[in-house]
């Protein structure tokens, strides 16, 4: 099946609900990218139309791949929530399964649902600079299928879905018990009265200590060194008080901009006075762990605050278990496997009937999909980003990413307005297609995550390249980005044009 676009953005409408007609937009992925992609641009562009192309088999993408015990928001869900769209339940830091129901009750709510292709990988996108479209290749239910549009958003993140990071631990074939990532968890996995390992010291790892502790015999959480934990209050008192005081969408509002100024703010604090930091992340695991609990040893990074990103740990529900007796901290290193479990260099040993390699994620750009300009093949990883969402001299293609420091919305939702922007900009001047120009000036390059997390250093050319002025700038700083956008020119560094000038130039 071939689905073909109009000729520019508010042109004809779609022919039906099936396919069968044009799309001005394609957007990958149905998670909260894609979501927030197909909100804006219709709120700002309400004829043109869409497609949203999932490869999973419902709405959620991360929130719906990870399913492991516990698995819930690393940061403020009033952050990670739409800002158009209210969250209505009590909690600050909400649970995986809580937010895959409000993305499809926001998604049914709005009308995006019903443009959705479920089990839709896509695996190539091919620019026709003839037409000044794109021609995506999918495989949908088992069959190769193309579609033809204007411009496509990926919203499919910055890791594979496929795969998850695991070291090659000497012995492993050894070893007797389950093996599980959590990328993956096996919906029938019982830990009831098991003996279980969590390798690895990162979110994953600390959520998972303490909601495996419920039921397992005992729980263990192997680190080779320690990292930064926050606890903060499950339920917020600002929002409880905002609700009282205000209508629904204002009280949101004002909670979401408390939270993301609460989360700037302490960054700051974190990299301009980090002893202060440490000081008081240290005084917190002191009073929350049993006395003379060795806090240095498994609780003290050698880097400063959010050099890594910085774990959540809700009401201190991690301290908690370990002080019940339910779990333990083991820092140390695997010498290898065994047929009872894990070997240690300092001569332990850890008995183990399940292991967890919560060991992180590898690296992907735009999910994978093989990207063609005029069907030369062109590496991702080999072009300058622009304003976080555009990459160098490819033209009507969108990547939304989001923060290291902060939720993935806030920036998504910026990535979607400023697409929605430039697509009434094209439309209102017949342009048909546009794409960022550096032209001939050197820039120097720097990483466009600037933490130190295991998967970031294991893959620091995986993703496109971030120069070090703006608009090439990939910035961790939501306040700076959400001023800019707000002075933003959307012909900054851009080249724009329309297929039919191309044409009478080429006669």
């Amino acid at each position: 099946m071939t689905v073909t676009p109009r000729e520019a953005v508010g042109g004809a409408p779609h022919t039906n609900g099936q396919g069968d007609g044009y799309f001005d937009v394609v957007i990958v992925g149905a998670g909260i990218s894609g979501i927030d992609a197909a909100y804006r641009i219709t709120e700002r562009n309400p004829d043109a139309t869409y497609a949203i192309l999932e490869r999973r088999a419902q709405i959620g993408g991360t929130w719906d791949l990870f399913r492991y015990p516990g698995v819930r928001s690393d940061s403020s869900i009033f952050t990670l929530s739409f800002p158009f769209e209210p969250w209505t339940r009590r909690e600050g830091v909400a649970d995986g399964v809580h937010i895959r129901e409000y993305l499809t009750a926001t998604a049914r709510k709005y009308g995006i649902d019903r443009h959705i292709r479920f089990n839709s990988h896509v695996r190539s996108a091919n620019w026709d600079s003839a037409t000044d479209t794109w021609t995506i290749t999918a495989e949908q239910d088992g069959a190769r299928t193309t579609y033809r549009t204007r411009f496509v958003f990926f919203g499919s993140g910055y890791y594979n879905y496929d795969e998850g990071y695991t070291p090659d631990f000497p012995g492993l074939d050894e070893f007797h018990g389950t093996v599980v990532h959590p990328q993956h968890w096996p919906e029938d996995l019982d830990h009831t009265g098991k003996k279980v390992v969590v390798i690895g010291s990162g979110a994953t790892a600390v959520t998972l200590l303490p909601s495996l502790s419920d039921r397992a015999a005992k729980v263990t959480m192997l680190q080779r060194s320690p990292t930064y934990l926050i606890s903060a209050s499950r339920y917020g008192k600002v929002a409880a008080v905002a609700r009282k005081l205000l209508p629904r969408k204002a009280a949101h509002l004002v909670v979401r901009t408390y939270s993301a100024l609460t989360e700037a703010v302490f960054f700051a604090l974190s990299r301009k006075a980090p002893r202060i930091v440490r000081w008081l992340l240290r005084r917190k695991a002191i009073r929350s762990l049993p006395a003379g609990y060795d806090v240095d040893t498994h609780f003290k990074p050698r880097y400063d605050p959010w050099d890594q990103r910085m774990c959540l740990i809700p009401d201190a529900d991690l301290y908690h278990a370990i002080s019940t007796g339910r779990a333990e901290v083991v820092t140390d290193h695997i010498d290898h496997f065994d047929a009872s479990g894990i070997a240690l260099t300092s001569g332990a040993h850890l008995d183990a009937d399940i292991v967890v390699t919560a060991t992180g994620l590898q690296l992907q750009a735009l999910g994978g999909t093989a990207i063609s300009l005029d069907g030369v093949e062109i590496d991702p990883r080999d072009r300058f980003v622009y304003k976080a969402h555009m990459l160098e001299d490819v033209p009507n293609l969108f990547w939304c990413v989001g923060y290291t420091n902060a939720s993935w919305t806030l920036r998504a939702d910026i990535t979607a307005r400023a697409t929605a922007k430039l697509l009434a900009h094209m439309a209102s001047h017949g342009y048909t297609h546009a794409y960022p120009h550096l032209g001939g000036e050197p820039m120097a390059e720097k990483p466009a995550w600037d933490i130190n997390a295991g998967y970031v250093l294991r893959s620091l050319h995986a993703l496109p390249k971030s120069g070090t002025r703006r608009p090439w700038n990939v910035r961790q700083n939501y306040l700076a980005d959400a001023l800019d956008y707000q002075f933003d020119r959307v012909e900054e560094a851009m080249v724009f044009g329309r297929v039919a000038d191309r044409a009478a130039l080429a006669g």
